[in-house]
């Protein structure tokens, strides 16, 4: 194995990682609340999430309706996360939520929809921290994060008859 030289920038990335693998944030639970949802109320929190949530870790989405449009709910929502996912200023920053996310989701153990809509939350949430954030500031805004999710999957549920609580 031959051992390259670490840069300063390398470093401050490792230590972000360490930032946030190293986070325990009391989760309001979305993921059991998902799959208890009809297929319209997970595409209105996948569009809040991809467009509106994701602009505070300034990932802006222009969707190409062209490729929405007509598309059956669970392949729209499919096709919207897809094109949020190829959004990537920071591949670092992309990399590392999406990994964590994506083990994350894997213990949710969800399918379909459900499983699609719990990843892209918890990916989202994890790329709001802004790198060199303390681990107490992003602790807060992970929290904060998880908080708004769950106001906005309760706000949809209720339009839909489907009562969640935390």
């Amino acid at each position: 194995m031959i051992a390259f030289p670490v840069s300063d920038w390398e470093r401050e990335k490792r230590e972000n990682i360490e930032i946030y693998t190293g986070i325990i944030v009391t989760e309001l639970a979305l993921h059991n609340h998902l799959s208890h949802l009809p297929e319209e109320a997970l595409q209105e929190f996948t569009e809040w999430c991809v467009l509106e949530q994701a602009k505070e870790a300034g990932y802006k989405l222009t969707p190409d309706r062209t490729k929405l449009n007509n598309l059956p709910t669970g392949d729209y929502i499919h096709q919207l996360v897809d094109q949020f996912m190829k959004v990537k200023p920071d591949p670092i920053r992309t990399g590392l939520a999406g990994a964590i996310a994506g083990k994350q989701a894997d213990n949710h153990a969800l399918s379909g929809s459900a499983a699609i809509v719990d990843f892209v939350s918890l990916y989202i949430r994890y790329l709001l921290p802004k790198e060199g954030s303390e681990q107490e500031k992003a602790e807060a805004i992970l929290t904060q994060a998880s908080q708004q999710q769950f106001e906005k999957l309760s706000e949809i549920a209720k339009k839909y008859d489907v009562e969640i609580s935390s």
